[in-house]
Order: structure tokens, then C-alpha cells, then sequence
């Protein structure tokens, strides 16, 4: 079993390397109305404007490098601007 406190360590890492969010692999955000850790969980929530994407297809995190460090397929319709809430939540499998 993996102790509590590795795993926050871990999600303090993860949060502190997410330097921008990629919508669709051309518009980038890098401000952020919240980035901050719960335990082990990433909580990050930010403003996509309408007049930048109207419909997302790929959401990827990226450090400061341009390096994906997630990437997920979705389906998300922007049809005004939304305030979106991306959860990463470092847990252990096994």
C-alpha cells in the first residue's frame, strides 16, 4: 500500500509541472481561476471563451515545455463562455 502522504506528494508534483491546458491542439490557456491540491487531488478550473473554440474535441495539460502530461478525448459543445472544472486524482491501483 502506498502512504497517504506519497501520494499528495505526488499530486503536488503533477500540479506544480501543469503550466497551460491545450484545447484541441491550438488554443491555449494559462491562467487559471483555481489550481490547488485537495489531498491527493489536482483541482484546476478555468475560463474557455466562446469566441476561442466552439466546440472542444482534446483536452491536453502541458508543462511549461509544451510536454503533454495528460491528454483526454472529449465531446464539449461551447456555445458561451465556461468556467470548466479538471480533476486529477493521484490514487493508487492494484
Amino acid at each position: 500500500m502506498i502512504s497517504t502522504n506519497f501520494l499528495t506528494s505526488v499530486a503536488g508534483f503533477t500540479k506544480d509541472r501543469i503550466a497551460k491546458i491545450v484545447l484541441n491542439e491550438s488554443v491555449e490557456i494559462t491562467e487559471f481561476e483555481i489550481k490547488e491540491l485537495s489531498g491527493s487531488m489536482v483541482i484546476m478550473q478555468y475560463m474557455v471563451r466562446s469566441a476561442d473554440v466552439s466546440d472542444i474535441s482534446k483536452i491536453e495539460l502541458q508543462d511549461a515545455e509544451g510536454q503533454v502530461i495528460s491528454s483526454n478525448t472529449v465531446n464539449v459543445s461551447i456555445a458561451a463562455d465556461t468556467l470548466l472544472l479538471h480533476t486529477i486524482d493521484v490514487t493508487e491501483e492494484g
